[in-house]
């Protein structure tokens, strides 16, 4: 592929591309170019390893990015990434993840690069965002659009504001990363075996959440949820992990529910976890617009979702679930015993969470992505 146009994709993070772009990558093959990836490979996210990108067709590059802001790595970062844009002559940018599409896009200004392209999946700066998140995240947002060609962005709050106050020369708003829903749904029927794998028994009833172990994703509230239900016939799945695992531990066992708490880890078999469940409760501080949420939704479970942005996108209350005050362990409490009590309800959120999640399929981001590369052909 010699001859073939060279598109490079840009995260902080060397997980990030096999666990939400392969669609992307797939896309932009098909288009006739040769994709290489850029990202810190001592950083893996979402597993372990890179062994997912073996095969992919995909040139990585190692670039040692840091994730806090002001780390002097990420200035060498920049030369890096202008070097190897430079060097392989590059025709187009699509950048992700905050530090990483911080350099992407100083290292296209840098290399007279002009077809940028970033995906902003949440940014740092929004509605009762911390005041520090907007002294730093926003102006910087702000400043970088102006090297950006097209701006991409994954919920309504984050489009309106972008649309109003920056400058890039397109900005779109995408329905997320595009949910497989077949696969999930195929994959949640496969749940056979699963609870007896995991040590649950018949009579338990799971409640489920999934992501990163990280402090905005506020799994401790649920923990005390789980102490406040009192019921020992319930059983709280956490699915990932992250820095917070042993602390959440602890917490368990301190609260007394550790026996009705499993972390099964991280796992390449997530949509089973779904067939399992009675409800997906999701407390996130922050989110863009998340994956996990839309795929409990795309498996028909009800969620119980933190009233933040993105989950706002895709939560209709009194339809779909319900959106709680992300701190407010009684109104958890509250309504997760509602919808334990009530199977018909259940259901109907479940049915409900089935048909809105088409909008979000993989086959629309598809449809709109297809557009957006097609202005770089």
């Amino acid at each position: 592929m010699s001859g073939s146009k060279k598109a490079l994709l840009v995260t902080t993070v060397s997980g990030f591309v096999p666990q939400f772009e392969m669609n992307n990558v797939r896309l932009l093959q098909e288009r006739g170019y040769e994709v290489h990836y850029a990202s810190n490979f001592d950083m893996p996210s979402y597993g372990d390893n890179n062994d997912r990108l073996k095969g992919t067709g995909i040139r990585c590059h190692q670039i040692a990015f840091a994730r806090e802001p002001w780390n002097r790595k990420n200035m060498s970062a920049v030369r890096e990434l202008t070097a190897l844009i430079r060097r392989e002559g590059v025709h187009l940018l699509h950048c992700h993840t905050p530090m990483g599409a911080a350099c992407a896009r100083l290292a296209a200004a840098r290399a007279d690069l002009h077809n940028v392209i970033y995906t902003a999946h949440g940014f740092h700066f929004f509605d009762g965002a911390p005041k520090k998140n907007w002294l730093i995240y926003y102006p910087v947002e702000k400043f970088l659009s102006r090297y950006t060609d097209s701006l991409l962005l994954i919920n309504r709050e984050d489009y309106a504001r972008a649309k109003k106050k920056f400058s890039a020369r397109h900005t779109d708003l995408l329905p997320g990363v595009g949910i497989d829903i077949e696969a999930v749904q195929r994959g949640s029927a496969e749940s056979a075996g699963l609870r007896e794998e995991l040590g649950i028994s018949p009579e338990k009833r799971v409640l489920l959440t999934a992501g990163e172990m990280i402090p905005r994703k506020n799994q401790a509230l649920l923990l005390e949820v789980l102490r406040r239900l009192n019921d020992p016939t319930l059983s709280l799945v956490i699915l990932g992990h992250g820095k917070l695992q042993d602390e959440l531990k602890a917490r368990a066992k301190a609260l007394g529910v550790e026996q009705q708490v499993l972390f099964p880890g991280y796992r390449t078999d997530v949509f089973r976890f779904y067939g399992t469940a009675e409800l997906f409760l999701f407390p996130s501080l922050q989110e863009g617009l998340p994956v996990a949420v839309m795929e409990a939704m795309a498996a028909g479970l009800p969620v119980l979702a933190s009233a933040v942005r993105g989950n706002r996108d895709l939560i209709l209350p009194g339809e779909g679930g319900e959106l709680l005050p992300p701190h407010a362990a009684e109104a958890w409490e509250k309504n997760v015993s509602i919808l334990l009590r009530d199977c018909k309800k259940r259901e109907a959120y479940g049915q409900y969470n089935r048909l809105r999640i088409g909008a979000f399929s993989r086959e629309e981001n598809e449809k709109k992505m297809r557009e957006i590369y097609a202005r770089y052909d």
